[in-house]
């Protein structure tokens, strides 16, 4: 038996009792050819904020991790995705629906993946201090048991840094 190599991504249903959480997590046929079409289209028309985070964060410029930018990461598209160290960046617009970006958060809680939210207009107005936060988060170890654990835990929010 070989073990499955875990990766942040589109993830397979296992069985036992984590496969609840991934089986509602993936996604497949029309609803994933959608979202690749949708990134594929977001990485040709970045917003201000993405692109001035991407001269930041593209060609492993930050300590030497990798990012990937509108990544399909379970049924969402996130901004800026670390596989290696289980972290996305969101990006919220101004009339961004909070409940969404909530839902969208949570769910990836609950596969174990560190999200860090910032507002678009906290990226544009200083991304060094952006930076320095995701920084901060890259340097902290990550135990992804231990996340998942905590997400089940009712609490007031599951955001790894202060949306702006």
């Amino acid at each position: 038996m070989t073990a499955a190599r875990k990766t942040l991504g589109i993830s397979r249903a296992e069985s036992g009792p984590k496969a609840d959480v991934k089986a509602t997590f993936a996604v497949t046929g029309a609803r994933l050819e959608t979202l690749k079409e949708r990134a594929k289209e977001q990485r040709r028309n970045p917003t201000e904020a993405q692109k001035a985070l991407w001269a930041q964060l593209g060609g492993s410029r930050l300590g030497g991790v990798k990012f990937i930018r509108q990544s399909i990461v379970g049924s969402a598209i996130v901004d800026f995705a670390c596989p290696s160290r289980w972290i996305v960046i969101q990006l919220s617009a101004e009339d961004s629906n909070p409940d969404v970006t909530e839902l969208q958060d949570r769910k990836l809680t609950e596969v174990g993946i560190r999200v860090l939210r910032f507002s678009e207009d906290e990226v544009v107005a200083n991304v060094d201090a952006v930076i320095r936060e995701i920084n901060v988060e890259l340097a902290v170890p990550f135990d992804k048991r231990s996340a998942r654990r905590k997400s089940a835990a009712p609490a007031p929010g599951n955001y790894m840094s202060d949306e702006g």
